[in-house]
């Protein structure tokens, strides 16, 4: 889905990393990160989300919270993170980015929450319940802080993925707000959602959803009963292109993710600022048949779009031609990802460690993959930073590779 994009206007990238495979640098199953590119994207959201004093908080999930995708961003201008769960707010924490949010998607479990609140010492918590808002509250008393919290709130007809549901009754927010005040510890900041904007696969564009208009009219209710300052959480496809309208329906926090990349569903369609800066690397195994087997682990295709023919460069020296794209299947989502399947019925056989190629809208934190950043790709001078697992900690490969 994007190594059209990533052909057209990353070639360099594409072949560098290849080249680096070749090289021995790069092991297969890995997700590949342009940490230049990151960074000039970092620059140009948080650039954009300044002029709508909008705060910035980076979602590293996408690539493994990666260090050096987390130092990029760093360099371009974006120094909090909203961390997914409580393993991607510690490797963004160790990776020196500051916990903007923690809390959502995932709930803190209850006995991190002393943790998070001594340590991680996050800007704003996302609760559901009060529950989780007692938890909080308590877990920040004992840390000696008062711990400003967002509620995630939801109404008949909002949208939810299955399995992300929770949230308290948007129509109560005066009431909640109150009672999450009187909690020693806590302090009400504002409200969350998610999604607040999807991609629509209809007319190819990004649109909002009712969760956005819950998350207004809430707005409202606070300031009509006196309360002021409030944040907005808006999460969901935040491409700099889209602040604008983010901003005009209230929000004052955003959360770019696959924007840093280059890879929201809206990227696939229009030539948007940010620059596409992640790949997935693997490497021809054997042949069967008219079919040439790659190595899998990563092979995850997010199903934010329904089913598409797969397709993957295949050389076994640089390049982004179009010529060297072959078609590949890639097993179901019920089956383990040993390899992928390259179809060379009427092609040219690839040769055993010959370097595949494939633009995934990356998910890496739900694989086994590894997840390389490099840098020097513009300069003509690229160089592997670091080889990492899925909790951006470094991979100890065997000899042969050089990170």
């Amino acid at each position: 889905m994007f190594l059209k994009t990533l052909i057209d206007r990353n070639p360099r990238f594409i072949e560098a990393a290849m080249a680096l495979h070749q090289a021995g640098e790069i092991p297969p199953n890995s997700y590949v990160i342009d940490l230049d590119q990151v960074e000039a994207n970092a620059r140009l959201f948080s650039e954009e989300a300044a002029k709508y004093s909008l705060k910035t908080f980076a979602m590293t999930k996408q690539v493994s919270r990666h260090s050096g995708f987390c130092a990029a961003v760093m360099r371009g201008g974006i120094d909090r993170s909203v961390a997914v769960d409580m393993d991607c707010a510690i490797a963004c924490h160790r990776a020196g980015l500051q916990t903007g949010h923690l809390g959502h998607l995932v709930q803190v479990p209850q006995r991190d929450a002393g943790y998070a609140a001594a340590y991680l010492k996050p800007d704003y918590w996302t609760v559901f319940t009060m529950d989780k808002a007692r938890e909080a509250a308590k877990a920040a008393a004992e840390a000696g802080r008062v711990q400003n919290i967002l509620a995630r709130i939801q109404t008949g007809g909002d949208t939810f993925y299955r399995g992300h549901e929770g949230g308290f009754v948007a129509e109560d927010i005066v009431q909640i707000a109150d009672e999450i005040d009187a909690l020693d510890g806590a302090r009400f900041a504002g409200i969350t959602t998610f999604p607040a904007l999807l991609f629509d696969l209809d007319s190819n564009s990004v649109k909002p959803t009712q969760n956005l208009a819950t998350l207004t009219k809430a707005l409202q209710a606070l300031a009509d009963a006196g309360r002021s300052d409030i944040e907005v959480n808006a999460p969901g496809t935040n491409s700099m292109a889209l602040l604008p309208a983010l901003a005009e329906a209230g929000a004052t926090q955003v959360e770019p993710g696959n924007a840093l990349h280059g890879t929201t569903p809206l990227h696939a369609v229009q030539d948007l600022p940010e620059g596409p800066a992640v790949l997935y690397l693997s490497e021809v195994s054997h042949q069967h048949q008219d079919e040439a087997y790659c190595f899998g682990g990563g092979l995850y295709i997010d199903p934010v779009f329904p089913g598409y023919d797969v397709r993957a460069l295949v050389s076994g020296s640089p390049t982004s031609a179009p010529e060297d794209l072959y078609q590949v299947d890639i097993p179901d989502y019920k089956a383990i990802d040993y390899y992928g399947m390259i179809n060379t019925k009427d092609r040219p056989t690839p040769n055993t460690g010959d370097t595949v190629v494939f633009g995934f809208r990356g998910q890496s934190f739900v694989t086994r993959a590894n997840t390389v950043g490099i840098s020097g790709v513009a300069s003509g001078t690229p160089n592997v930073s670091s080889i990492e697992n899925i909790f951006g900690q470094p991979v100890d490969r065997h000899e042969g590779y050089s990170k």
